[in-house]
């Protein structure tokens, strides 16, 4: 049975919200491997001048923990 392990993350962007889930998954993906999900938790955002300048969600992404041999 597998066991998954559930890390969270904030992802960042100029361009809007969807974006910013989108970063934190590629941003994981460069040192974690067997991500099978993306829930996102808050949506945030920096404000400068009466503007959002930066978006960011919060993100729980979820991957498969990789089991070793059995004399591990």
């Amino acid at each position: 049975m597998p066991v998954k392990k559930i890390i969270e993350l904030v992802g960042s962007s100029p361009r809007g919200w969807e974006e910013a889930v989108g970063s934190a998954v590629k941003e994981a993906a460069k040192t974690v491997r067997n991500i099978t999900s993306v829930h996102v938790v808050a949506y945030t955002g920096k404000v400068q001048r009466n503007r959002i300048v930066e978006y960011r969600a919060l993100v729980r992404i979820a991957f498969t923990v990789e089991r070793g041999s059995a004399s591990d």
